[in-house]
């Protein structure tokens, strides 16, 4: 794996050398079960995978490439370089300015960027459209395109299935940036839908099978459909594709949903010519968290903690996994850790920050989860278990944990 020239204050001693105790025992990387760091009267379950993958180190170490060669003149980023705000905020704090919000919400106009602006397009890509108005004002955005190369990949399979006559279902949020930008791709060769969930996922089969009245498509998934998509032909054959910061699980279950539907409708012989295997489209650091997670709640623990941005996707779905299984508190760092006794913290579903009282048991060995998005630097994990270690005076040292832990593996 590629080693990324990063800023050093996004790494972290500590979690360094937990992740490199962890990778000389699995190399592999087939135990997802977590680090546990015992300091007697507190123990910390770490999961196998968190932290900066592939993506955003590779767009963090082209950001600031572009600050390095261009002192003299004007960056701008489309959006949010990625969902951290640790990260976006040093990025403006060295003179990046963003043209607009994640939402696409415009900042500063079209018209006041020229040529010899440079412009950074962010990890998760941006639309045909974008791309298309930088060209006609001559802006080159090739050196500086922070794309992952796994969103990519995504659009070159959209680009097959276009090939092939098949309708695109794209799994994903419609307001996400890396959607809309999925989106303007596949649009552009084959007619495509977004769905959000299982749910949309059932009502599609409802009218796939004709057990819906076709007027009203139209309502249901307003604004989620190209231009000129006709559901009583574009639905004969299908393949799903998905935003890839959403569950693995999730996009796997909706399209093995889908493809029995075909096989109902088509008969199980011509479900394959009806419906495409897209599996290959699934994010492995995407993945790879979430098998951690699910590594993790196999563990007896008293509550979790979850770091990222609160508007990173892929967190997001890491505390819903949490939840399901005990009291689990979404930080974006440790500055939301008030006292021993108060934490707030971001409710994703309704978009509202919380303050709960009493968040840290009172028991002879409290258990904590820790784990964080893809988009969060190691160094803010690092503060956060810092400051929960800093209310049980009588832990052990963390040199002294990680030596035998380093003993133990």
């Amino acid at each position: 794996m590629k080693k990324f020239d990063i800023p050093s204050y996004y790494r972290s001693s500590i979690i360094g050398r937990i992740k490199e105790i962890r990778q000389k025992k699995d190399p592999r990387k087939k135990d997802f079960s977590p680090t546990v760091l015992d300091y007697g009267v507190v123990r910390f379950h770490i999961a196998r995978h968190f932290g900066f993958c592939f993506g955003v180190e590779n767009a963090i170490e082209i950001s600031y490439k572009a600050i390095e060669e261009n002192p003299n003149k004007r960056i701008f980023l489309l959006s949010q370089m990625i969902h951290n705000p640790d990260v976006n905020d040093d990025l403006q704090k060295r003179g990046i300015r963003f043209i607009m919000d994640t939402l696409g919400k415009q900042f500063i106009e079209w018209d006041e960027i020229n040529a010899d602006d440079i412009i950074i397009i962010p990890a998760f890509g941006t639309t045909l459209e974008i791309l298309d108005i930088l060209k006609k004002k001559g802006v080159s955005t090739k050196k500086y395109d922070t794309t992952c190369p796994f969103v990519t990949r995504v659009w070159k399979r959209a680009d097959q299935l276009g090939k092939q006559k098949k309708t695109i279902i794209i799994h994903g949020k419609y307001k996400h940036e890396e959607t809309r930008a999925t989106y303007s791709y596949s649009k552009k060769n084959a007619p495509s839908l977004i769905i959000k969930d299982m749910e949309e996922a059932v009502t599609l089969s409802e009218f796939i099978l004709g057990n819906r009245d076709l007027p009203d498509f139209e309502n249901i998934f307003k604004g989620k459909y190209s231009p000129d998509f006709n559901p009583k032909t574009d639905l004969d054959k299908i393949g799903v594709i998905n935003q890839t910061t959403m569950l693995a699980t999730e996009t796997q279950a909706i399209s093995n949903f889908l493809k029995e539907i075909m096989e109902i409708k088509f008969g199980a012989k011509n479900g394959k010519d009806h419906m495409a295997d897209t599996r290959d489209t699934l994010c492995y650091a995407t993945n790879e968290n979430q098998d951690s997670t699910y590594g993790l709640l196999k563990t007896q623990a008293d509550l979790a903690i979850v770091v990222g941005g609160y508007n990173s996707s892929n967190t997001s779905h890491l505390v819903e996994l949490c939840e399901e299984k005990l009291p689990t508190y979404f930080i974006c760092n440790s500055e939301e850790i008030k006292t021993a006794t108060k934490i707030n913290h971001f409710d994703f579903e309704n978009k509202k920050l919380f303050s709960t009282s009493n968040y840290l048991p009172e028991k002879d060995i409290v258990d904590v989860i820790l784990t964080s998005g893809a988009s969060c630097p190691d160094t803010v994990v690092e503060n956060v278990l810092k400051k929960i270690l800093t209310y049980f005076p009588k832990a052990k040292s963390t040199e002294e944990v990680l030596t035998k832990l380093e003993l133990i593996e």
